[in-house]
C-alpha cells in the first residue's frame, strides 16, 4: 500500500520556520540562540515537522546535526516565508516598503574587516530593519550551503546550491618592517630571498589551494606561521622576517615597504556566493549589491598600482 501524502494542514509554518534557523547557523544550538529559546525546543519542533512531513531532515555529522539532502530541498523551497512574514510585520508597523531582515556574511578576517564592515555599516544605517551578522572564515565553503547567506571566499565556491560570481582580485606580495630591512643587506633578487625567514599561513593548516603560494619563492621556508592575516601582518612589523602579506592591508601602513614588488606579485581571486533559496530575499540582495559597491570604489586598494 502507499504511503498517504503529508496532510498540509499538519505541517506548521512555524516548525518549518524553525527548520530554516538550522539551514542559517548549521547547528541546533546556534539555530536555538538565533530564535531565543532552549535547543530542545527546536529538536522537539523538527521531530514534529519530520513527523508531519513523513521524511527525514536532519542526519548527525561529524560536527552535529546537519540537515539531509531532503531537508535541505525543504529548507529552500521554505525559505520565502520568512520573507513574507516580514513583509507582513512591515506592513502592521506600517512601513511595508521597509526591508527587513537577518543576514549573515562569510568572509575571509581582512576582507572581512577592512571591506565588508564598511558596506555591511551602511547597510545597517539605511536600512534600520537589517540585521547584519560578519562570521569571519577563511576554510573553503561546506558544500551543503548552510550557516550563512552569502560568502566572500579566495577563489572559487563550486556548488550547485550556490549562485557564484567572481568578486575582484587582489595582490599577495612581499613586504618587510623598515627596520628589518634596515639591519639586512640589500635584497635584489629572487636568490636573496633564501636567506630570509617567511612570515605566512601555517603550511599544514592552509585549506585553501589558491593561497599555497610559498613554494613559488624559491628557498623561503615560513619560520612564522599563522592561520590569522593580521597576525601575519604584525609579525612582519615585529622583524620575525619578509611576509607574503595581502597588498590592500600592508601597503596601509607605512612601517612596512614593498620588498621586490615587480618580480612578487600574485593575484588571488575574491569569488562572491549566495544561497540560491536567498537570491528573493531583499536584504540579501542589498548586503550583495554593497559589497559590489564597497569592492568597485575601492579596486585601487586591491591591486595597486593597476
Amino acid at each position: 500500500m502507499a504511503t498517504p501524502a503529508p496532510d498540509p494542514l499538519d505541517v506548521s509554518t512555524d516548525d518549518l520556520r524553525y527548520l530554516l534557523a538550522v539551514a542559517r547557523s548549521g547547528r541546533l544550538v546556534s539555530a536555538a540562540t538565533l530564535l531565543g529559546v532552549d535547543h530542545t525546543t527546536v529538536r522537539r519542533r523538527l521531530d514534529r515537522l519530520e513527523a508531519a512531513l513523513g521524511v527525514r531532515l536532519l542526519d548527525r555529522g561529524a560536527d552535529g546535526w546537519e540537515l539531509t539532502a531532503i531537508g535541505r530541498d525543504v529548507a529552500a523551497r521554505a525559505a520565502p516565508l520568512e520573507h513574507l512574514v516580514e513583509e507582513v510585520l512591515g506592513a502592521a508597523s506600517g512601513g511595508s516598503d521597509t526591508v527587513r531582515g537577518t543576514v549573515r556574511l562569510v568572509a575571509p578576517e581582512a576582507f572581512g574587516t577592512l571591506f565588508a564592515v564598511p558596506a555591511l555599516a551602511r547597510v545597517q544605517r539605511e536600512h534600520p530593519g537589517v540585521t547584519v551578522e560578519l562570521v569571519t572564515s577563511t576554510r573553503p565553503l561546506s558544500l551543503r550551503g548552510s550557516g550563512f547567506d552569502l560568502a566572500v571566499t579566495v577563489g572559487s565556491a563550486a556548488s550547485s546550491r550556490l549562485a557564484s560570481e567572481s568578486l575582484a582580485p587582489y595582490s599577495v606580495r612581499l613586504y618587510a618592517s623598515r627596520g628589518y630591512v634596515a639591519e639586512h643587506p640589500p635584497i635584489s633578487s629572487l636568490g636573496d630571498l633564501e636567506r630570509h625567514p617567511l612570515v605566512f599561513y601555517v603550511d599544514a593548516l592552509l585549506t585553501v589551494r589558491e593561497l599555497d603560494l610559498a613554494p613559488v619563492l624559491g628557498g623561503m621556508h615560513v619560520r612564522f606561521g599563522s592561520t590569522n592575516a593580521f597576525a601575519q601582518l604584525e609579525a612582519t612589523k615585529a622583524g620575525a622576517g619578509i611576509g607574503l602579506l595581502h597588498a590592500f592591508m600592508a601597503d596601509r601602513d607605512s612601517d612596512l615597504v614593498p620588498v621586490l614588488p615587480e618580480l612578487v606579485d600574485f593575484r588571488v581571486q575574491f569569488s562572491l556566493s549566495v544561497r540560491r533559496d536567498a537570491l528573493a530575499v531583499d536584504a540579501v540582495r542589498l548586503v550583495r549589491d554593497a559589497l559590489v559597491e564597497e569592492v568597485a570604489a575601492r579596486r585601487h586598494e586591491l591591486v595597486p598600482g593597476d
